[in-house]
């Protein structure tokens, strides 16, 4: 990561000189960040570039491994798929395959991040009169760098509950660029979310939009969902039900076509929170799910005939997920997609999951699952399904939802090991794996041996890195 990180600055300054022509470089090779970073326009730009380098990481293989390695998927082999060694747990830490892509692609993106949070304060300072504004970007890049860590942190780490205190290892927490001589070490899962706590904490404090009025730009909301999710992983029940309903906020779920349009026509909001703009950008997700990836009949059988969300994975017989296929694309560029990072949907599972934990909070969590199912099987259904559900199996019911709800989003390997369960794939998988119990070092993506190489301080990964 200090290799590829501290080279980040290139691509930061190729970023900038052609961001929307706010900045222009009459003698290539002159300007550098600091001048860059030196208005409040340069920093716009520069969260824009930034946007765009965390677009690249998330709309690709970080978005495909959690999927893959997941139990719900079925992999054409057929197209010579390049996540067959996450399909089949057989990483190889020295092939530029996922684990290198998503250690590269995720470093760059916390380097623009870090780029802006460095000189966003004294910006603010020179320009008083447009320090909310300043303020505003600061807050943002504040909620990229959380995200880039978390991101790090669950595909190189095992979840924060693997040990009782979060004492096993994590990722190195990166509070600026490293210079040429930084060999960062590793430093505990719990170091490294109290590090994403704190800059989740800034950001709320610098961000005042309770609702996003701009999907594709980070708002309050979006920090409030992210501090929901992150507080979900480390079993805090009561913050991830308490920042669930303040992502919620009263906003109601999508519904009917609408909540379908979410996803076929880019011109909607729906029900997002969060979601990268694909504009100008080459989407990989499309491709992926057109030709290598489908839904395994394990998903398919979970769902109810009439469930809305079939229509998402399963339209007219055919077995294919429609989540980053738009049809309405602004601009009519064939490659965009907006992959969603945060919406309602997810705030609601959490919301329930947590309650499930909470003393007295059943009636909670089941006016939640309600609200879900009526959307997606009707209020008959929804009545019928909560009226079998005993209190004592309200969560098993969140957790079958929630796989349902968010498949190929980025979540299934994620909760199956947060959850302490076994990834157990359908009877007549064409995967060589079948099946994963946990405990297990294969949970985890090997360090890159190019960064173990560079880097006398970093520790590889058990078993994975051979």
């Amino acid at each position: 990561m200090h290799k590829i990180i501290r080279y980040a600055a290139i691509a930061l300054i190729a970023l900038l000189t052609s961001c929307d022509g706010f900045l222009t470089v009459d003698e290539k090779g002159k300007a550098t960040i600091p001048s860059f970073l030196s208005d409040p326009r340069g920093l716009h730009a520069g969260l824009v570039g930034a946007y765009n380098k965390y677009y690249e990481h998330y709309d690709a293989e970080y978005l495909k491994y959690p999927e893959v390695a997941g139990n719900m998927v079925s992999i054409n082999l057929s197209s010579g798929s390049s996540v067959l060694e996450q399909y089949n747990y057989t990483p190889n830490p020295g092939s530029a395959t996922t684990s290198y892509y998503i250690w590269s692609r995720i470093s760059t993106a916390l380097a623009n991040a870090n780029n802006i949070i460095q000189y966003a304060p004294a910006v603010a300072g020179n320009y008083p009169t447009q320090k909310a504004y300043c303020d505003n970007i600061l807050g943002q890049a504040l909620l990229l760098r959380a995200m880039c860590h978390f991101d790090l942190c669950r595909v190189y780490a095992q979840p924060y509950n693997y040990t009782a205190d979060a004492s096993h290892l994590g990722i190195p927490v990166l509070r600026k660029t490293p210079g040429p001589n930084d060999n960062l070490a590793r430093q505990t899962v719990k170091e490294v979310y109290d590090f994403i706590l704190g800059d989740l904490t800034q950001a709320a404090s610098l961000l005042t939009d309770s609702h996003a009025s701009d999907i594709h730009y980070a708002s309050l909301q979006a920090v409030n969902a992210m501090f929901s999710r992150v507080y979900l992983y480390m079993e805090d029940w009561d913050n991830a039900y308490r920042y669930a309903q303040l992502a919620i906020n009263g906003e109601q779920l999508a519904q009917g076509q609408t909540y379908l349009d979410m996803y076929d026509n880019l011109n909607e909001r729906g029900e997002a929170i969060l979601r990268l703009s694909g504009d100008d950008m080459s989407g990989k997700l499309k491709d992926f799910y057109a030709s290598e990836c489908m839904p395994a009949d394990t998903l398919l059988s979970l769902y109810d005939s009439a469930d809305l969300r079939l229509q998402l994975i399963n339209k007219d017989g055919a077995k294919r997920c429609l989540k980053y296929t738009p049809t309405v694309i602004p601009d009519n560029q064939p490659k965009r997609e907006d992959p969603i990072i945060f919406r309602l949907s997810e705030m609601y599972l959490n919301a329930a999951e947590a309650a499930c934990h909470l003393s007295g909070k059943s009636a909670d969590a089941r006016q939640y699952l309600r609200v879900l199912l009526e959307r997606n099987v009707g209020a008959d259904k929804a009545d019928e399904l909560l009226g079998a559900t005993a209190d004592a199996d309200l969560l098993s019911l969140v957790q079958r939802e929630r796989v349902k709800e968010l498949c190929f989003e980025g979540h299934n390997l994620f909760d199956i090991t947060r959850w302490k369960q076994d990834m157990v794939r359908e009877q007549g998988t064409n995967a060589t794996v079948t099946r994963v119990n946990y405990p297990n070092d294969l949970f985890v993506l090997p360090i890159p041996q190019y960064e173990l190489d560079a880097n006398e301080n970093m520790k590889p990964n058990p078993t994975v890195n051979k």
